[in-house]
């Protein structure tokens, strides 16, 4: 499995592998123990995990997600020290012990939680990644 493969869905929690494409959206199964499937039309926000990145203060302006969790599995491993209910100064020290040049005007709060809570999934059910 890459991060190709797997997909956040705007309003839903969790992560979705894309299993097959239909007429009008794609087919995702989300990667928890439920394994629920959804049909994601023209009406969900639908995002790759490998086209999300993470603002930066650098020439380039963004570094890709794979990059950043790739960092946040080196420096950490399976324990981050943090989870979504950590308060807002603890999970951007985490950020910025991984990437230090995050665009804190541009990253938000709620953008680190939703990374911490994706690399606690990716662990869970998709550690190859």
């Amino acid at each position: 499995m890459t991060l190709a493969e797997l997909a956040t869905v705007s309003g839903k929690g969790g992560l979705f592998k894309v299993l097959a494409p239909t007429k009008s959206g794609v087919i995702l199964e989300s990667l928890d123990e439920a394994k629920t499937k959804m049909i994601a039309t023209t009406n969900h926000r639908l995002s790759l995990l490998n086209e999300i990145s993470i603002y930066t203060t650098t020439k380039e302006g963004t570094v890709p997600l794979a990059e950043v969790l790739k960092k946040i599995n080196k420096e950490y491993g399976d324990d981050t020290g943090v989870d979504s209910n950590s308060d807002s100064s603890e999970l951007k020290s985490f950020l910025k012990s991984i990437q230090p040049d995050f665009d804190e005007s541009r990253v938000y709060t709620s953008d680190i939680k939703k990374l911490v809570k994706w690399y606690e999934i990716l662990l869970k059910h998709a550690p190859e990644i």
